[in-house]
């Protein structure tokens, strides 16, 4: 099964357990949603966090637009010092 990989950083991959996961594809942003485990799903909603499709950002996460063997990228606010 290629579908779609979903890559996990931060707290982020915290909160999955892991820092990837596999979802089928085609995948849009709700029904990336519905797919991801609840806190992760109301984690990947904070505006602070973005969002990548094959190493590019989505501006407007509603238009994501994910198919077979692309690769979504969850990103955390960067922090440190």
């Amino acid at each position: 099964m290629a579908g779609v990989r979903v890559i996990l950083l931060g707290k982020l991959a915290d909160l999955a357990g892991s820092p990837e996961i596999a979802l089928p594809a085609p995948l849009d942003w709700a029904g990336l949603l519905a797919a991801l485990p609840e806190g992760l799903a109301q984690a990947a909603q904070d505006p602070r966090n973005r969002i990548a499709v094959n190493g590019s950002l989505v501006t407007d996460k509603p238009s994501l637009a994910a198919a077979d063997g692309d690769e979504i990228a969850l990103l955390p606010p960067v922090s440190g010092g």
